[in-house]
């Protein structure tokens, strides 16, 4: 385990990088040093990291002298570890961890080092920094007790996730939160076209109170017509709904009914006429 206080090196000051630098640093680390080549970024490294000299990649690697932090996309993480390792500014001891929710050990080869993904979506502003405690960490690691420790020291509760289901512990996430910013910004984009000119105003209690139901009751919180079976109004939906929104709306009704059975809250025969007219409507679909 590597010594408190932690000597650490950012490299990425994205709207991630430079958040949880920043959260190291209020937890009493040293953030030294950062790496940011956008405007934006070191922009972003400044107001949260001053402390931090803006250095090349290698450059920052060799300042951290405990921990190296890569916040970088998911498809350039294995470039970046093999090139940092190629120069040398890795050395052992160090210990290197990326904030990839999809890649677990395997992307940093022989590097001692952990994935420590934050279950938690980020703007890169000082108010990320509010939502940080009490989120949950996907970790795989070989140092369960050092990453504990370094998750307790940013607020967080760790979640063991094994190297081979990595992708799928990230899929969930994106599946929930991503396409959760789709869905809203669909229902919103359907709102302005029946003639309602602040749909976020519509939609704020409803989803609200939707999403909090969802995450207490799971599908016990299934309401409207899909669940209840009422197949006229779904096709008055299919039919009046602008058309792009329509292949979306055909994909979740369709998974919310095989939802609703599965939970028993839609009988089967109930179903039959519902699941006429979303088979009926997806043929008729634009490919």
């Amino acid at each position: 385990m590597s010594a408190y206080p932690l000597t650490v090196g950012v490299v990425g000051a994205g709207r991630v990088g430079a958040v949880l630098g920043a959260a190291l640093g209020r937890a009493g680390h040293l953030v030294v040093a950062a790496a940011a080549v956008s405007a934006a970024s070191r922009e972003r490294a400044a107001r949260l990291l001053p402390g931090a000299a803006i250095l090349p990649a290698d450059e920052v690697a060799r300042a951290a002298g405990d921990l190296l932090l890569l916040a970088v996309p998911d498809d350039a993480l294995a470039g970046v570890v093999s090139g940092l390792a190629a120069t040398g500014a890795l050395r052992p001891g160090q210990i290197v961890a990326h904030t990839s929710g999809a890649h677990g050990l395997g992307v940093l080869g022989d590097v001692q080092g952990m994935a420590l993904h934050p279950a938690m979506t980020f703007t890169g502003a000082e108010t990320d920094l509010d939502r940080l405690p009490g989120i949950a960490w996907g970790v795989t690691t070989a140092d369960r007790p050092f990453a504990a420790r370094l998750v307790a020291d940013l607020g967080g509760v760790p979640e063991w996730v094994a190297e081979d289901a990595r992708p799928v512990y990230h899929a969930a996430l994106a599946h929930g939160a991503n396409h959760l910013v789709t869905l809203v910004n669909e229902a919103s984009d359907v709102l302005r076209a029946a003639g309602i000119r602040q749909p976020e105003r519509v939609l704020s209690p409803l989803l609200h109170a939707a999403l909090d139901n969802a995450l207490r009751l799971g599908d016990a919180a299934l309401t409207g017509p899909v669940s209840r079976g009422d197949a006229g109004t779904v096709g008055k939906h299919l039919d009046r709904m602008p058309a792009d929104a329509v292949p979306a709306y055909l994909a979740l009704a369709r998974r919310t009914a095989d939802r609703a059975i599965a939970a028993g809250r839609l009988r089967p025969q109930d179903a039959a006429l519902l699941l006429d007219v979303l088979s009926r409507a997806q043929v008729g679909s634009p490919a």
